[in-house]
């Protein structure tokens, strides 16, 4: 597999295996030519390595960070990623519509709709939700 032999690297690679899955991880660097593999390079060491092994803050709360700023940023394919790393994390569905919520008032109904569509897209595709309508009142 691709990637170096960094102390970060190998630490974050650890990290981000656990959070995001080791075939969805894997899959990327065994996929990464020498361009995307800085990419993979930096991610993994900066990111996994650097950020999410710090002590300060546990995986769930890091997990719930996430999707508050990926809301704000508006960057959907990344919600996906990390709703599936927030559920494994223990961050509960109910806490998922929380931050969801807090993330809309501050960064916009449009931020928040993307957010919304793609958390709601793998809560459904895990289980974690039925999909259903709600009931009309």
């Amino acid at each position: 597999m691709g990637g170096n032999d960094s102390d970060q690297f190998n630490k974050g690679l650890e990290v981000r295996r656990a959070v995001l899955g080791k075939d969805y991880v894997d899959g990327g660097i065994a996929k990464a030519d020498d361009f995307m593999m800085a990419f993979q390079n930096i991610t993994t060491e900066w990111c996994w390595g650097y950020a999410w092994t710090r002590p300060g803050l546990d995986r769930k709360t890091r997990s719930m960070l996430n999707l508050a700023m990926l809301t704000a940023l508006k960057a959907p394919h990344e919600i996906k990623l990390h709703v599936k790393g927030a559920l494994t994390n223990g961050v509960t569905v109910e806490e998922i519509k929380e931050i969801l919520l807090h993330a809309t008032v501050y960064s916009g109904i449009p931020a928040g709709l993307e957010a919304f569509k793609a958390a709601h897209e793998v809560l459904v595709a895990e289980g974690a939700i039925d999909g259903k309508p709600a009931s009309q009142p």
